[in-house]
């Protein structure tokens, strides 16, 4: 049985539609493809963050762990990947990702807020979709995506710990910026997209 924490199950305004549930099935060496992908992208983010910022102790000192973890998980993947022969090759920003980051203010430290809060929803939707895919995926599979649960529900707490003690804003504006980043991720989330990747929207195929 795959428990998803409470704090991800309250957290979102849409949950991932079945569309894209069903899409993920039935093209698995592109979804592992693309979680490769985002492993390798969220150990980059988690350093840039540390190149950004390398004053703050607590931030370096989480990120930096952030970072070496999601290198695991990147290799786990390939590891995986290799078993089904499926080939690496890189991809570029995903239209969830780009949107959301398009979405950062350029003035401190709203800008520091921004990113710590999209990386929030970024690691919580992964711990959503990793539990809404789990029974759905062969055993062995199955198990794995069910295993990077913990890892994600606690890598979407430090970010929004991070957010509120790194920042010096005051809980209400924290919370209603993260109300406006909700509405945006769950349209880039329920809308129609092009391309096909683990936080991609509904493909276009599957729209009616």
């Amino acid at each position: 049985m795959v428990v998803v924490p409470a704090a991800i199950l309250n957290f979102f305004e849409v949950a991932t539609p079945v569309q894209w549930l069903e899409e993920a099935c039935a093209r698995l060496p592109e979804l592992l493809l693309d979680h490769a992908n985002c492993e390798l992208k969220a150990a980059s983010t988690a350093l840039g963050f540390l190149y950004r910022y390398p004053e703050r102790a607590r931030l370096v000192q989480r990120m930096s762990r952030l970072a070496r973890e999601e290198l695991r998980h990147f290799e786990q993947v390939r590891a995986i990947m290799e078993d089904m022969r499926v080939p690496f090759e890189r991809h570029a920003a995903s239209r969830y990702a780009g949107g959301l980051r398009a979405a950062v203010r350029h003035d401190e430290p709203q800008k520091l807020l921004d990113k710590l809060l999209i990386g929030a929803l970024i690691e919580a939707r992964s711990c959503e979709r990793f539990a809404a895919l789990a029974p759905r995926l062969p055993e062995k599979l199955g198990r794995f995506y069910a295993g990077l649960l913990k890892s994600e529900a606690r890598h979407f707490e430090h970010y929004l710990a991070l957010a509120k003690s790194e920042t010096s804003i005051d809980a209400a504006e924290i919370g209603a910026r993260l109300a406006e980043l909700k509405v945006l991720e769950a349209e880039l989330i329920a809308g129609p997209d092009a391309h096909f990747g683990f936080h991609s929207g509904i493909p276009s195929q599957s729209i009616p």
